[in-house]
């Protein structure tokens, strides 16, 4: 297995051995002694599973808020996404900044989004399979989003969304959204 480190403080890239052949591939996408040897030691407790029918599917920026904040592990499993993550613990070093990743069917990676981070994607390909682990369950009290668009974090998307729920069009900038993260204490 190896890791990656990001440029965001504490995310971290996941690439598991695939074992390919005539047939297909196999790959243990997750394993809990293995993840705890690099690290990885949250519990994760809920498996959710998303489908993205159109290219240029935006989901995100979302988040929840402490008590109830979830880290992610992601993963796509059919088609491309752009992947992307914004820090938004106080005081962290990288607080405000973004970054974004391809993940995919073909390259197999899986990101780790700790707590404290906006998480949102945009489709590719058509028909998008997402699927990823969280440690704390869905809970509508703390569910919160910051604006895919906000200016003063320049998200560079690849192409220009076309498909976007009412509640994704209308979440905050940073700057106004509720936020109970601090560096350290998340």
């Amino acid at each position: 297995m190896k890791i990656f480190n990001t440029k965001l403080q504490d995310v971290k890239i996941i690439e598991t051995p695939v074992f390919g052949d005539n047939r297909g591939f196999f790959t243990e996408s997750y394993n809990k002694e293995k993840f705890s040897e690099i690290g990885i030691t949250n519990d994760f407790i809920q498996d959710n599973h998303s489908l993205s029918v159109e290219v240029g599917t935006l989901r995100g920026m979302h988040y929840q808020l402490s008590p109830k904040a979830q880290t992610k592990l992601v993963r796509c499993t059919t088609g491309v996404i752009y992947d992307v993550l914004v820090d938004m613990r106080k005081g962290s070093p990288t607080y405000g900044q973004w970054e974004g990743y391809l993940l995919s069917e073909y390259n197999h990676r899986q990101l780790l989004v700790p707590k404290g981070f906006a998480h949102g994607f945009c489709t590719l390909t058509p028909d998008v399979n997402i699927q990823y682990k969280v440690d704390e369950l869905y809970s509508p009290e703390h569910d919160r989003g910051i604006a895919y668009d906000d200016p003063s974090i320049g998200i560079e998307w690849p192409m220009n969304a076309t498909v976007l729920s009412e509640k994704d069009k209308n979440h905050p900038n940073l700057k106004d959204a509720e936020n109970n993260f601090v560096w350290g204490e998340v």
